[in-house]
């Protein structure tokens, strides 16, 4: 085996080593998700990340501004990702997990839609057929018509639209803009989004639930790391597609902890949804496909306040290093 081989199969274990925390973040929050808000369980766990991305920001000392230099396109991202968070909390709360990963696998078709009004990509038909079925393939999943529709799936689909939108914005803005900008400013969003809502929502905490808010904030800037260094290892085209195991979590832990069961229908529109994915990952790593590839590099999984964007975290942690990856 070549030294590239054993990069990429050790990037493609630390891909799946990632996801398997991200998707352990997603089933605590919807254990929690039964007792408390989504806005209460983001509010807190971002709060406990806090000081962990504290010592991260402080590592750039180069003496610069903190005023963004596209505020508008920052303010929008920094809504986008907190809107991404508050739905996708939801959709965990409310839906099976086996249900809600097939609609959050929606985002790389809506980022490659999104591209093209946004960064001027240039798609072309296989890509556009690759969106056209995995969009098909949401459907099969949701099923409109025959199974009842709840705010559950709206929200799971919403979190899919705000986290592509939040991806796209990042490959617009990411070289012009500090990480410590693009790290900051939905954290502070998130803060002023949620300490305003979070009045209306109050319930008290117990000792037990305000830890586990902790797991999640802890396991959400850990998997961001392990992704850091699945990316580091292996080339993006191998790592990315390890997202996709997030359904075979949702499965385990949804009939495990949650006595959810998973049909057919679900695992075939699922299974559309990822082979569209993965072709159109594959399309973007092929030379001269795409000018931006704003899927490749989105890095996989969908960004929430309490699982900061990898390639944001990399850049901070290394404040030499440039570039809007």
């Amino acid at each position: 085996m070549t030294d590239a081989s054993k990069n990429n199969a050790k990037g493609a274990l630390l891909g799946l080593a990632s996801m398997a925390v991200y998707a352990t973040h997603d089933a605590v929050a919807k254990l929690l998700g039964g007792h408390y808000a989504a806005v209460q369980i983001i509010f807190f766990s971002a709060l406990l990340s806090f000081p962990v991305l504290t010592v991260i920001l402080l590592r750039d000392k180069r003496e610069a501004s903190l005023r963004p230099v596209r505020p508008g396109w920052v303010l929008a991202r920094a809504a986008a990702t907190v809107a991404t968070g508050v739905c996708a909390f939801y959709a965990f709360s409310h839906l099976p997990l086996a249900q809600v990963y097939p609609i959050l696998f929606a985002m790389p078709l809506l980022i490659t839609i999104f591209a093209i009004p946004i960064l001027g990509e240039k798609v072309g038909l296989h890509r556009w057929a690759a969106v056209i079925v995995g969009l098909i393939g949401v459907l099969i999943v949701v099923r409109p018509g025959q199974a009842e529709l709840g705010m559950g799936h709206l929200a799971a689909l919403a979190a899919a639209i705000c986290g592509a939108t939040a991806s796209v914005i990042v490959r617009k803005i990411g070289k012009e803009e500090r990480s410590v900008v693009l790290l900051l400013s939905p954290l502070l969003g998130n803060f002023v989004a949620m300490g305003l809502a979070l009045p209306f929502v109050w319930v008290p905490l117990e000792i037990s639930a305000l830890g586990l808010m902790g797991v999640i904030a802890l396991f959400g800037l850990t998997g961001a790391f392990l992704s850091i260094l699945a990316y580091r290892t292996g080339e993006a085209a191998i790592v990315a597609p390890m997202q996709y195991s997030q359904i075979v979590w949702a499965v385990l832990f949804g009939w495990v902890f949650f006595n959810e069961g998973v049909d057919a229908v679900t695992l075939l529109g699922a299974s559309v949804v990822i082979a569209s994915g993965l072709y159109i990952v594959w399309r973007e790593s092929t030379a001269h496909t795409s000018q931006f590839t704003p899927v490749l590099r989105t890095r996989g999984r969908t960004e929430f306040v309490t699982a900061p964007r990898a390639s944001i975290l990399q850049r901070a942690l290394n404040p030499s290093a440039r570039g809007g990856r």
